[in-house]
């Protein structure tokens, strides 16, 4: 019985167990499990991966997972769920996979950019007035445009985008649940670092703001919406400085979400292993 944190694919579908009674071998894919109790599942599919290899070739009925022969010769395999339920297991397996809270420690210069980005803009007057007068659709744009520029500058300059040199379906597909479970992943590890930088300015505008400096200039009290506007709007203005600084963050730190990056370091070191062997 072998896992892989590897989707797997065949015939266009999404399998969960390849099945193998030849050899006597079972392939586990993980992701296929989805993201909630995994070893619970990982355990009731071994036992039934165990059963399926001790016992003789059968097509199971309609249900999930689903068991059947895909084509002529000795593998049985069992497919995940098909349809978009299936889909949307395999790629929350997938992030689950990746981690996405390591990705928060790994941006440890971003976040330093993006604290002291927050820090300034929080004593600045013209921000208090850009905030007072922003509404929350507005509040909300410049949030989901913040985090999108994060997301984006990630990616590119950590070369995360997955591009397949295959043309078939299957490297296709493969390609889309590679570029979404990143795109997830890294979405997951920004909007953490968003959350925190909204509670962290708004502790220091408790800390710093004045009321009587604040209505001067901003024509408005100072009570908890404002504290709240004003936080938020920082958050979004810092987290584009973060974005800055994220270029200065080593590339192992980012690719550690990228499915493919992993997996292309995983055959290079198996290359250098077999490269190192002595010749027989």
């Amino acid at each position: 019985m072998a896992l892989t944190d590897l989707p797997l694919h065949s015939q266009g579908r999404r399998l969960a167990v390849n099945l193998n009674h030849a050899h006597g071998l079972a392939l586990l894919s993980l992701p296929s499990l989805g993201g909630l109790r995994l070893q619970t599942r990982a355990r009731r599919a071994v036992e039934e991966a165990v059963l399926g290899l001790a016992g003789p070739h059968t097509t199971g009925a309609e249900g999930p997972p689903r068991r059947q022969p895909l084509e002529e010769g000795t593998d049985d395999l069992r497919y995940v769920v098909s349809g978009p339920r299936g889909y949307l297991r395999v790629l929350v397996g997938m992030v689950r996979a990746n981690r996405p809270w390591r990705l928060v420690p790994g941006l440890s210069k971003a976040l330093a950019a993006a604290l002291a980005t927050g820090a300034v803009a929080t004593v600045n007057s013209t921000v208090w007035s850009l905030a007072a007068s922003l509404s929350t659709p507005r509040l909300v744009i410049a949030m989901v445009g913040s985090v999108a520029i994060m997301i984006g500058w990630l990616i590119v300059d950590a070369e995360l985008w997955h591009r397949s040199a295959e043309s078939s379906p299957e490297a296709r597909q493969r390609a889309r649940l590679y570029n979404t479970s990143t795109v997830m992943t890294v979405g997951i590890g920004v909007l953490v670092c968003y959350v925190g930088l909204m509670v962290i300015n708004w502790v220091w505008a408790l800390f710093i703001l004045n009321d009587q400096v604040f209505a001067s200039a901003t024509r408005s009290p100072l009570h908890a919406e404002e504290y709240w506007t004003l936080s938020w709007f920082v958050a979004s203005v810092a987290t584009v400085g973060g974005a800055l600084g994220s270029g200065l963050e080593s590339d192992e730190a980012i690719r550690a979400a990228a499915y493919s990056k992993r997996e292309q370091e995983r055959r290079r070191t198996l290359q250098d292993d077999h490269g190192d062997q002595p010749s027989k």
